[in-house]
Order: C-alpha cells, then structure tokens, then sequence
C-alpha cells in the first residue's frame, strides 16, 4: 500500500512539474532570433550544392519560386517554413555569392552531406565533400570574416546592410539536421554491422561539432534526428525480397528504418549526455523520424496519396531516371518530368519532400510536439526540463 501511494505522488508530483513548466511557458516571451545558422545535407539544402557544382534543373522550385532555386523539392523545405514561423527571410548558402544577404544568418547544408567523412566522391555516389566538419569551419570562416568588415565597413552601408550583427551570434538558433546520408552508407555497404559499431563514432564527431559551435558563442539549438529512410519510394521500390516482415505496413523497408532508429537512439542520448557539458545552452531534440512517419501513415487523412507515389522521376526496379533527366529504355526516350499537382504528392522525386508536405512536417514540429523537451521553436532559446 504505502508502495503505491510513493508511486502515486511521483506520478503527481511529474504531472504537475510539467504542468507548471507548461503555465511557465506561457508567460515568457518568444525568442525573437535575429538569425538562423543550418547545418545540414539535402532536406536543408537551399543552394549549395547549387552554388559548389551545378545549379539545379527544372522541374524543381516549379511550385513556389517558378524557377530552380537549388532545392531539392518542388518548392521550398522544412527550413523555408522554420525561418518564416520565425519571421526571418529564407536563408542564404554560404558559398552563393550572388544576390545573398546575410545578415539574419546562413545555411551551411549540402546535398549528399555526411557527419563522418568517407572515402566516397560527389561523382560517384552523391557523397558531399562538406562533412559536417567542414560546414563547421566554414561557418567559423564565416564569423570572423563578416565579423571585421562588419567593423571596417563604416563608409560602405550597402555592405554592412547584409552582414550579419556581430552580437546576433550568441541570440541566434543553431539548426542541425544532418545523418541521413550517414545512415545510406551504411545501407550501401555490404557489412550492416559495421555500421552499426561506426555508430558511436558517427556520435561523437556530432558531439564535437555542437560543443565546438557552443565553444564559439552558440547557445541555443534545435536537433532533428534523421527520417524513416526505409520509406522513401525510391527505397520501396527498388526492393526485391518479398519475405515476411521485409516491410512494414505501410510499405517501408523495415532493415533501412531499423537502421535509422538505432541512429536516433544513440543521437538522443548523445544529446543527453551534452547538456550537463554545455550549461548555458538550450538543446532541443527534434524527432522528424516520427514526424515523417506520422505523416506517411496518415497520408490519405491529410490529403496526400500513398507515399509510394513519386511526383517527379521514373523509379521502377533497378530503372532510376530522376526528376528532369532523360534515359532511353528499350529505344524509348524517357523525360522524367513532373506530376500535374505536387500538392497531392508527399514525395518529389522519390528521396526529398513535396512543398506540401514540408509545409505539413514543419507545421508539426514547430509547436514543439515532437520535440524534447516539448516546447515550441518560439521558445527554444529557454533551458527546459527534458523528458
């Protein structure tokens, strides 16, 4: 008995902390961030890769920006609808140098990004040379750069019009949305183990990049951990075994999602771990993977067709002709041009997500429903009790 009644008041006395953290929330004021910095591969890309090697083609951008806009998607990401919740234009890349503006922050992703270097070429298989270690010095270029013209640039204000404030460094929401691509090599590679023992390395060269950003003045960060890649379409339908429990029931590759769970595990607890070393940030653990697959589950009830549907691109066996490429199959020419109405689609070209459905991913996890601990974006510059 008294057993139960100790239980009991645990319980109560939780419930109620949350609730008071709830009540508690309410009271403070947004954030106000003068300025985003993303670190991060394809699903942040929004002109890197662009800018780095070749511009993207149509029919990409079709949607939104009527023109490619070195995105991988119809028309504008999950960081596209961040920075606007937050009332801040959409992010620069690094590297463009034409018409950019960087005074409300930067994004540092490119398609094909990994946290771990590997031995791969962007030529051979999409592997970006921009590690997340890269993009970290790149950033740290990047700051003291815009840092001292942003002091010696007293007679030129249309430059300092577009360079960052020196003191929005420390205010501003560090987004880190990168591992997926971690997770592919892993799936390319003939040896699944291995994978699974890179993991805790794959960890701490993600650990290294955060407490470095902290070292240099970062405070508050917003964490996704990576996707259900075992249900992107291309993965769905290059698939070949027809064994029980190869998929799920929604159609995925329940070894590729595996893979990407055990990921996340060890990303949160990593992020666990981080929060005692950096006392002044606020670390908030976005989970897209459950985000993502909520969506893909409920597809129908929110207006999309079944996920396996690709908007833009022929994927069909081992045949791959991606969104606005052009193959000869059996003599015929193939255009893999896009579908009449993108808005319907949750996949673009079978790997990156429709505009809609991006909209419908950050939407969700904006409120902080997704998140550890639960709070929204407007208020992840606060320390919060985890989970």
């Amino acid at each position: 008995m008294k057993a139960r009644l100790l239980v009991a008041v645990v319980l109560l006395t939780w419930v109620l902390s949350i609730g008071g953290e709830a009540d508690q929330e309410s009271d403070r004021s947004p954030c106000k961030f003068p300025a985003i910095y993303n670190f991060g591969d394809s699903n942040s890309d929004t002109g890197g890769n662009s800018a780095a090697f070749y511009q993207a083609g149509p029919p990409s951008g079709e949607t939104f920006f009527h023109r490619p806009a070195g995105r991988g998607s119809d028309g504008r990401l999950i960081i596209d609808f961040i920075a606007k919740h937050l009332g801040l234009p959409y992010l620069s890349p690094f590297l463009d140098s034409i018409g950019t503006s960087f005074r409300h922050g930067a994004n540092f992703a490119y398609g094909g990004a990994t946290i771990r270097r590997y031995n791969e070429s962007f030529f051979q298989n999409g592997v970006s040379p921009f590690s997340l270690d890269i993009q970290t010095v790149q950033f740290y270029q990047y700051k003291d750069r815009t840092r001292w013209f942003y002091k010696h640039a007293n007679k030129r204000l249309s430059l300092k019009r577009n360079l960052p404030r020196p003191e929005d460094f420390s205010k501003a929401l560090y987004i880190l949305d990168i591992g997926q691509n971690d997770v592919a090599a892993g799936i390319r590679s003939p040896n699944k183990a291995k994978f699974y023992a890179d993991i805790p390395d794959i960890m701490d060269k993600f650990a290294l990049a955060v407490e470095d950003l902290y070292e240099r003045g970062a405070r508050a960060f917003w964490i996704h951990n990576t996707g259900p890649i075992g249900c992107l379409p291309v993965a769905m339908r290059s698939s070949h075994d027809s064994t029980r429990h190869y998929f799920d029931r929604q159609g995925c590759v329940n070894f590729q999602n595996d893979m990407a769970k055990e990921f996340n595990r060890q990303l949160k607890q990593k992020v666990t771990k981080l929060r005692p070393k950096l006392p002044l940030a606020a670390i908030t653990y976005v989970d897209m993977y459950a985000a993502k697959y909520s969506l893909i589950s409920n597809a129908k009830k929110q207006g999309f067709l079944d996920n396996v549907n690709i908007c833009c691109g022929f994927h069909e066996g081992d045949i791959h002709v991606y969104c606005g490429n052009k193959l000869k199959i059996n003599g015929t020419e193939i255009y893999a041009g896009s579908c009449k109405d993108p808005s319907k689609y949750i996949s673009w070209d079978g790997v990156h997500y429709t505009e809609a459905a991006n909209h419908w991913i950050a939407s969700q996890i904006a409120t902080g429903f997704f998140s550890d601990p639960p709070v929204p974006i407007t208020h992840a510059c606060y320390k919060h009790q985890s989970l």
